[in-house]
């Protein structure tokens, strides 16, 4: 066999194993859309649940976060009126004393079901997706990280086995499958459609093992940071749920059905401080490797390029957070407004900065 030959084989081949591999995406997008309509079928269910038709009683009548009075037999045939309980949401300012809600089934059988139904659905799915992402691997001969629909196809990856590692280790954490599994299938959808690349070698740039080492610690950063902005966003909604009922406020029917299923906002805001001061240290890692990589690649540790730049600014507003959380004028909302900020600096350090600044890492292209 000529040489010629020989390589005409390979590209082939190598083709072959880019169509698997985008089959196997597509696959996996579809399994995805089956968990999705799962984990909706999952929050309906529990939504006609004991637990929401008692969240929901226990906030409608009488003085505003007092439960309704209940009528009761007396002795010799009388009646008396008893109040129950105020429906206690705090302790002390700061704190809360209710306890996690049931998840996204609400106690309803059925509902926890399809809950389950959809957390085996997106294992499956997750395995699908992993084999799509080493057969683009196997297309290229390396790591499949080269360009931005490499990266979004990988993180997605990453950030739905985050997902099932905290299940495996008894984490609560099933409420979160509904919106992990729709934005894995926004980020997938928008990687087939706009950001696309065939398969090809990189450039003399990135031929280093720091590929391996940088890029990978990127990614995982990425996914858990994800998860914990998820973590965030729902803390502030069940935080402003709870201050509503404390206050004497009456949060509407879809509000405590959805947000009474939740766990409690202390819990949610402690998850996702635990998730991003557990990611800190391997971001500032991931900083450090990618300065060591560009004194090998460019000559020069620091160059204030683009890129480098939006990633110590999301150092600085991740630190930033975690030092508010040790400020007691600034734990609660004000740190959970400074870690979606935070998010925020990661997303366009990502998106913004490769699509729209050009600079010495926008060799890859989209």
């Amino acid at each position: 066999m000529t040489l010629a030959a020989g390589t005409e084989l390979a590209t082939a081949a190598n083709e072959h194993l880019a169509n698997i591999s985008n089959t196997l995406i597509y696959s996996a997008m579809a399994v995805y859309t089956l968990a999705f309509f799962a984990y909706i079928a999952e929050w309906l269910f529990g939504s006609r649940s004991k637990v929401a038709r008692t969240a929901a009683a226990l906030t409608t009548s009488g003085k505003a976060g007092q439960a309704p009075a209940v009528t009761v037999k007396a002795a010799g045939g009388g009646t008396a009126v008893l109040e129950r309980p105020k429906v206690v949401v705090r302790s002390s300012a700061g704190s809360r004393d209710v306890p996690d809600g049931p998840g996204a089934h609400g106690g309803d059988e059925q509902g926890d079901l399809y809950g389950r139904i959809a957390i085996s659905l997106t294992v499956l799915a997750f395995l699908v997706h992993l084999c799509g992402v080493i057969a683009r691997a196997a297309s290229v001969q390396r790591a499949p990280w080269g360009n931005m629909y490499e990266f979004n196809i990988t993180f997605s990856t990453v950030a739905v086995a985050v997902y099932l590692v905290l299940l495996a280790l008894k984490k609560n954490v099933r409420w979160l499958g509904l919106f992990l599994v729709t934005t894995v299938l926004l980020d997938l959808g928008i990687a087939v459609t706009v950001l696309y690349t065939a398969s090809d070698q990189l450039v003399p740039a990135l031929h280093s093992y720091w590929l391996y080492i940088h890029v990978s610690t990127a990614i995982l950063c990425g996914a858990v940071f994800y998860v914990g902005a998820a973590g965030t966003l729902l803390y502030l909604f069940k935080d402003s749920y709870e201050t509503k009922l404390e206050s004497g406020g009456t949060p509407g029917r879809f509000a405590t059905s959805f947000l009474e299923r939740l766990p409690a906002s202390s819990s949610l805001d402690k998850f996702a401080y635990r998730l991003n001061a557990a990611v800190f240290p391997l971001w500032t890692f991931t900083i450090i490797a990618g300065a060591i990589w560009a004194e090998s690649a460019w000559g020069r540790y620091w160059g204030w390029d683009p890129k480098e730049t939006w990633a110590f600014i999301t150092w600085v507003a991740y630190a930033g957070y975690l030092h508010a959380r040790a400020t007691a004028g600034w734990k609660g909302r004000k740190a959970a407004y400074l870690a979606l900020i935070a998010f925020g600096c990661w997303l366009f350090n990502y998106y913004g900065v490769n699509i729209f600044v050009s600079g010495k890492h926008s060799y890859a292209g989209v």
